[in-house]
């Protein structure tokens, strides 16, 4: 079966009805769970979950309780346990990505990568997610096993805005940093991990000033390390405007919100 093929018709389809991408004031406030049993019970504006693990279902759910729903999905890379991971061209699939089991930097510039990714934002657009988190979008940045160019990765990200934007569908840009400037424009809202360990938030400052909402995670080890570090993070002015979040590497239900 030729699957290129099949994509290739399934995105080529209309889209009636689409209407302005979500684009979040600062301040919003979110809940991020990429794994276990999704507790749809927290009170926020918005839920990022994962898209081929969530079902429309659940969407519906967390549409009926008020939520805002944003899916994600790895943009630049290869994970072996998804669906669709036999669909990569073997010439695109690079190296691993350190720390991470069973996943590969992808060749961005590959025509059929980019086929499948607007593949996964159309399935984002059919199960009813309100817009997505495109994972590892600064490969050019990192040891891929292709000689990607921060040209090539501005191409590539803007690609996935314009994407999302023709179904509708609000996106993020995640991390890539030394993007911002260049992508703010295109963007709906930003995510970072980590700014605050990195020292490094000031580059977010593009979406804050654009009135746009920064959703950033600070991690722990354990859940009982949660509440010393949210009052080390709480309250900093380097993360003035930020929607921050206390959470462990696994992403799961636990969580504790900056107020």
């Amino acid at each position: 079966m030729n699957w290129i093929a099949i994509l290739t018709w399934w995105t080529s389809q209309p889209h009636p009805g689409v209407g302005p991408a979500w684009e979040p004031p600062t301040g919003t406030t979110w809940q991020w769970q990429l794994s276990g049993v999704l507790d749809t019970s927290v009170n926020v504006d918005m839920y990022d979950v994962d898209l081929f693990d969530t079902s429309t279902l659940t969407i519906d759910q967390l549409h009926a309780d008020g939520r805002t729903v944003i899916c994600y999905f790895s943009a630049g890379s290869r994970e072996n346990w998804r669906p669709d991971a036999n669909l990569f061209p073997a010439a695109a699939i690079g190296n691993n990505l350190a720390g991470w089991q069973g996943e590969r930097w992808l060749d961005v510039r590959d025509p059929d990568v980019r086929l499948i990714m607007e593949a996964r934002i159309e399935l984002a657009f059919h199960k009813g997610c309100d817009g997505v988190e495109p994972d590892n979008v600064d490969g050019y940045q990192n040891n891929t096993g292709f000689n990607l160019s921060a040209a090539d990765q501005v191409d590539f990200n803007r690609f996935l805005a314009t994407e999302a934007h023709d179904r509708g569908l609000s996106v993020g840009l995640k991390n890539a940093l030394g993007l911002v400037s260049t992508l703010q424009p295109d963007f709906d809202w930003a995510l970072n991990e980590e700014c605050l360990t990195y020292n490094e938030c000031n580059r977010l400052q593009p979406f804050v000033n654009a009135g746009k909402a920064v959703f950033h995670t600070e991690y722990v080890n354990t859940r009982a390390q949660g509440p010393a570090r949210a009052q080390q993070v709480c309250g900093d002015p380097r993360i003035a405007g930020f929607s921050t979040l206390i959470k462990t590497w696994d992403l799961d239900e636990w969580v504790i919100a900056c107020p």
